[in-house]
């Protein structure tokens, strides 16, 4: 399989625009997802245009408060909130997350009475949870559910596919909703959808349309690029993420209240903070053992409580022996990396296997693995739109 480059007769920033036009004339419904970072603030900005010109205003917009947020999120969320055109649905509701800092303590109830918040709540955020989950992933459809009473609705999210291969895997392969493919289904007996309006956007287009339209948006970019931070990997998301403990390294110097009531309430910040990059696994084969399989199997049984340590055997043994030996090899040390940021959900599989494809699959007739669309080692990115071929 292949992936092709079809260009439009049109620029990004047309394209987005177009798209998301075209949403709010095809579902009445419409919540905008934001996590408090750039590419959410480029779909707010474009959603707002639209619901302007449309007179659909205000825009419903939904931020679910992590608890472990940057202070320069909450600030800009308090921005967004302000803004006499949104409907801001602030959720500060108990629910259950990963806590990627700590193997005894490997989860982080957020917002858990008798507990020391790291700062109060907003007086008029959402703070009691009536919608039968505590799980973070599980929110976004059963809030808007909810709010939407059960009818016909499109959450837009800022994803977009220069991310990582899962997501040009997972924006480019399947049909959404009549014909596109940059979205996802949550619903199809409810007709309930994702949709992605500016996946082909590159992170430069992202921030001209930040520039020229003198939208608001997180601090916190100004803070990580005047402290060094790459700009492809400035993240937002709560620090104690798999994807973002990185941050841990540095929210000492550039969030400090932040940081000091972080590690006071969760487990684990203050080591990671400490160790740095010597907390993820080792580049290394440690001289002790004859295989990152048998150093994966050493750090299981002595550092991963048994419930989860369960679970990740379980993912182990059923991707044991799929790929071609030098590549098993590479995936047992993506497994080490489970282990030590607590990757119960297995994103490091969809990351892993997005990025290697079939071409390195041992047993080209076994399709039980679940490997999300494989990307195609020759794929092309691109701006605009993107073809499958075989």
């Amino acid at each position: 399989m292949s992936v092709n480059v079809i260009y439009l007769n049109e620029t990004v920033w047309e394209a987005g625009l177009n798209r998301m036009r075209w949403l709010f004339d095809e579902f009445d419904n419409i919540m905008v997802n934001s996590s408090g970072g750039k590419d959410s603030a480029v779909v707010l900005g474009l959603a707002l245009m639209v619901a302007e010109e449309k007179g659909r205003l205000p825009l419903d917009v939904m931020f679910v408060d992590q608890e472990g947020e940057w202070q320069a999120t909450i600030d800009y969320m308090r921005i967004v909130r302000d803004d006499p055109r949104v409907r801001l649905h602030w959720l500060q509701m108990p629910i259950r997350l990963f806590n990627s800092a700590s193997t005894t303590e490997p989860w982080l109830y957020c917002w858990e009475e008798g507990k020391t918040w790291l700062r109060e709540k907003e007086l008029d955020s959402i703070h009691e949870n009536t919608l039968g989950t505590m799980t973070f992933g599980d929110l976004f459809n059963r809030y808007t559910d909810q709010y939407f009473k059960g009818g016909k609705c499109v959450s837009l999210v800022g994803m977009r596919t220069e991310e990582s291969p899962g997501r040009l895997t997972a924006l480019t392969t399947f049909t959404t909703y009549k014909g596109e493919t940059w979205g996802k289904v949550e619903d199809k007996k409810k007709q309930q959808f994702y949709m992605c309006p500016i996946y082909d956007w590159s992170y430069v287009d992202v921030w001209k349309a930040i520039h020229d339209n003198g939208w608001h948006y997180n601090k916190l970019y100004d803070y990580q690029y005047q402290y060094g931070v790459p700009i492809r990997e400035m993240r937002v998301s709560n620090v104690h993420h798999e994807t973002a403990l990185r941050s841990l390294y540095y929210m000492q110097e550039i969030d400090k209240d932040t940081w000091g009531r972080l590690v006071e309430r969760l487990s684990g910040i203050n080591t990671v903070g400490i160790l740095n990059e010597h907390f993820m696994a080792p580049k290394q084969l440690p001289f002790m053992f004859s295989s990152w399989k048998e150093y994966r199997d050493f750090l299981l049984e002595r550092l991963v409580l048994p419930e989860p340590r369960e679970i990740l055997r379980r993912q182990f043994a059923a991707h044991e022996g799929r790929y071609i030996p030098e590549v098993q090899e590479q995936l047992n040390k993506a497994e080490i990396s489970m282990i030590l940021v607590n990757d119960f959900h297995g994103t490091k599989y969809n990351t892993f296997h997005a990025a290697h494809g079939m071409d390195s699959i041992k047993y080209r007739g076994e399709r039980d693995l679940p490997l999300h669309g494989a990307i195609p080692k020759d794929h092309v990115h691109t701006s605009s739109v993107y073809q499958s071929a075989n």
